[in-house]
């Protein structure tokens, strides 16, 4: 299938979250059974929408399942509600959706503490666990970032390397890499080749930031792409833009058109699954897709 496939992630502005949480200090096992069976039930309502629109990207919440990664929660979820998580497998599969995670900025496996690196490990192992147990195969991904390090680079792609080495099989065979401010494309693509595991391409953090000069956006997505296999799944990337007024590095509220449109013109033809990572979610994805089929029809 070739062509620009839109998604977005973790909420749908229009439907309950299927983030809700607790503070650490008032879990119990009660609470954490009951915000679970809350966001699989928001999860599915945003999947059935996603469905219904024929959005085949999403991207899941890390907080699904409360403290997963944590001490505090010791319950075995995936059992608990294995019916209900192959259910929801089923529901993904029958749309033909792609699904990843992105765990959050805490989730560092090139930090020099080592208990960082372990948090890192048990969060990663959760998120492949959380996608084995929707019955999804290795295609369906976890993004992160490299991390820590920018001024010893290469002793941060050994610390990366050596956190990666702790993965189960299952986060390690998930594992993409994406670019950023501290680590732009170039220094990302080094350590992912040196891993073998595939790179998220993304626009804002590639404009933040720029490497592989003078290449421009389509040159950049088929240098990402090189680092893909059949196995991984079709190629993601990532496009959003700068907030007015906002810090550098604030996603927008919504998406922003003429970047849009820029990007597309250079990318449109390529078998790629994008998320745009803009405040107003599914709203954007939308939009973008109702002026994609106007302009084919013109």
């Amino acid at each position: 299938m070739t062509g620009l496939r839109l998604g977005y992630a973790c909420i749908n502005t229009q439907l309950p979250s299927p983030a809700r949480t607790a503070r650490l200090s008032n879990l119990t096992t009660e609470r954490i059974l009951e915000l679970v069976d809350a966001n699989l039930g928001a999860l599915e309502a945003i999947l059935c929408w996603n469905r219904d629109h024929e959005i085949q990207v999403f991207r899941l919440t890390s907080n699904l399942i409360p403290f997963a990664s944590h001490p505090a929660n010791t319950l075995p979820w995936w059992d608990i509600f294995g019916e209900r998580l192959s259910r929801l497998g089923s529901l993904i599969r029958s749309g033909d959706m792609r699904i990843s995670t992105h765990p959050g900025q805490y989730t560092v496996l090139s930090s020099a503490r080592a208990d960082v690196v372990a948090a890192a490990v048990a969060e990663l192992d959760y998120h492949d666990r959380l996608l084995s147990s929707l019955g999804l195969d290795a295609s369906h991904r976890i993004v992160v970032h490299v991390g820590a390090g920018v001024a010893d680079r290469s002793a941060a792609y050994d610390r990366f390397a050596a956190g990666y080495a702790q993965l189960s099989n299952g986060a390690a065979g998930r594992l993409v890499l994406e670019n950023d401010e501290r680590w732009p494309l170039d220094t990302t693509l080094e350590l992912a080749e040196r891993l073998r595991v595939p790179v998220v391409f993304d626009v804002f953090h590639h404009a933040l930031a720029p490497s592989l000069e003078p290449l421009g956006a389509r040159e950049l997505v088929l240098r990402a792409n090189e680092t893909w296999c059949r196995r991984d799944g079709r190629q993601e990337v990532h496009f959003s833009t700068q907030q007015a007024g906002k810090r550098p590095g604030a996603h927008a509220e919504t998406i922003d058109f003429d970047a849009f449109d820029r990007f597309v013109d250079e990318v449109g033809d390529l078998p790629l699954d994008c998320i745009l990572e803009v405040k107003d979610k599914e709203q954007s994805v939308i939009r973008a897709r109702a002026r994609q089929r106007r302009e084919r029809s013109e």
